[in-house]
């Protein structure tokens, strides 16, 4: 039985604002009505405030997110300094090695992108700022996993192992052995589990009190990029990232 819709009416804007997947470029107006559960009416009400007020846009086929929710994203301090000291670091790397760069965090059950840096000789890849991808089958979430605490696996695990591809690791016992590697050698590795033909290789983020807070990581073609060679760029820029982020709240 379908849980009924909120009833106040900031619960019914925030339900709608949430409706948009990591990869929904627009939703037309049914589409909203059928995913949060609310009458066409009073998804069309509601839709219109949110025009008005900016977070969402109408479009010829539909709505799409409006700019006002970006303009409040960047104002969210532990992720807007975040991603302000790790740029430089995101950059030398894509310089190095002109793939794909990632600064992640993990949220919920999966790995979500705060930052990247590509490039035209970059493999175009799935992955975006504000995308997220399950935990269990990035290198960086098996970072967050593998380093972070214990609940986090849980929950993944709990929550069902999804096959993204013919190489997800999708059995618990497989994925703690290939956790017990990570921990093992201190980077995540992602061999073509959560897009065929891209591997990616990852570094942890600490803070001040050693806590995983964020993950760099970097991933490109299956043909070209030699992972075990690229793992001691990523794990440097990641403790010289580490040390600048102690170092600022003394």
């Amino acid at each position: 039985m379908a849980t009924p819709p909120p009833k106040s009416v900031l619960a019914r804007g925030l339900l709608l604002l949430g409706a948009f997947g990591a990869a929904d470029v627009e939703l037309t107006l049914a589409q909203l009505s059928a995913r949060t559960g609310l009458p066409k009416p009073t998804a069309h009400r509601l839709v219109a405030e949110l025009v008005a007020w900016g977070g969402l846009e109408r479009t010829e086929s539909g709505y799409r997110l409006g700019m006002t929710l970006f303009v409040l994203g960047q104002r969210v301090p532990r992720q807007r300094s975040l991603r302000e000291a790790a740029l430089p670091y995101l950059e030398d790397l894509y310089e190095a090695t002109h793939e794909n760069i990632h600064l992640t965090v993990f949220d919920s059950t999966d790995t979500l992108f705060l930052e990247k840096v590509t490039g035209r000789r970059s493999m175009p890849i799935v992955s975006r700022v504000g995308g997220r991808l399950p935990a269990h089958c990035t290198a960086s979430g098996k970072v967050f996993l593998a380093l972070g605490p214990p609940a986090y696996l849980r929950r993944v695990v709990d929550s069902g192992l999804h096959r993204l591809t013919a190489r997800t690791i999708i059995m618990p016992g497989l994925l703690r052995q290939d956790l017990a590697r990570t921990l093992e050698r201190g980077y995540g590795i992602n061999r073509e589990e959560s897009e065929t033909g891209v591997v990616a290789v990852a570094a942890p983020v600490h803070d001040h009190r050693r806590r995983v807070v964020a993950a760099l990581s970097i991933a490109g073609s299956a043909h070209r990029l030699d992972l075990e060679r690229l793992a001691p760029a990523v794990r440097t820029a990641a403790l010289a990232l580490s040390r600048e982020m102690a170092a600022n709240v003394r």
